[in-house]
């Protein structure tokens, strides 16, 4: 469904600009879910950002159903870790999913079906007619979620959507969210930098080097059934595994950083 290659991504003039991707290849099947890992500074909002249009290459290609991406696009939405910002905080939960649907232009007479379809799938239903600051951190980003959902993408993109709660929460939305994707197939591109969130979601997690000039350190398939309890063994040798990879890029990270 996507396809990324050779990307190279340059802030400023080149010679002299910042080059925050360098050689990033990438094939993103029809309905999976890709994790990309690594620490601050690796580039990985950055190629989520190409991802959904909303910055141009430098060099390469990225296409989308085999056409190149040359802005943003309705089939492929963005999330944020803000939800707060991302909805309208004078419109009801309701409200909120009407509005996406009315900027869409999606027939009026389905609205009403489809709001009740996708606030009833983020447990939202009974919650209808409060406003955004009436709920939890978790509720704004099931909401957010709907919201989307009921446009009907066809890839969503999350940039670390759950790095603002609290751990309990955290897990309910993981939940959640593997819930949601195997009920709609939808292909996601989620962008974190918590290894255990990686291996807890991804289908394939691609690790990502520290910039300037990040690139794939490793891409690889998680293969096991879900729900993933982290306590076993083979998750706890993956997470070591993956954690002695980026320890000296989290060590330049701080570095750089610092």
């Amino acid at each position: 469904m996507l396809e990324v290659r050779g990307v190279h991504k340059i802030y400023g003039e080149d010679p002299g600009g910042y080059v925050a991707l360098e050689n990033i290849s990438i094939d993103i099947r029809a309905g999976e879910f890709l994790c990309l890992l690594g620490p601050s500074g690796c580039g990985k909002s950055t190629l989520l950002n190409l991802l959904a249009g909303f910055e141009e290459i430098s060099g390469g290609s990225v296409s989308f159903d085999g056409q190149p991406i040359r802005g943003a696009g309705r089939d492929r939405m963005m999330f944020f870790q803000d939800a707060g910002s991302a909805l309208l905080p004078w419109l009801t939960v309701e409200e909120n999913v009407r509005f996406a649907l009315r900027v869409r232009k999606i027939p009026k007479a389905k609205w009403d079906g489809i709001i009740s379809t996708y606030l009833s799938m983020v447990d939202l239903d009974n919650h209808r007619t409060k406003l955004p600051s009436q709920l939890s951190g978790g509720m704004r980003q099931r909401l957010q979620i709907a919201r989307a959902l009921a446009v009907e993408p066809r890839v969503l993109l999350m940039d670390e959507p759950f790095a603002a709660l609290d751990a309990m929460t955290r897990r309910r939305m993981h939940a959640a969210l593997i819930d949601i994707w195997q009920r709609t197939g939808q292909t996601i591109v989620f962008v974190t930098h918590d290894i255990a969130e990686a291996i807890a979601l991804a289908d394939r997690i691609a690790i990502m080097s520290v910039g300037p000039r990040s690139s794939f350190m490793r891409i690889m398939d998680v293969e096991a059934p879900r729900p993933r309890d982290m306590s076993n063994p083979v998750y706890a040798a993956l997470f070591s595994e993956i954690e002695t990879m980026l320890a000296p890029e989290i060590q330049r990270s701080e570095e750089r950083l610092g």
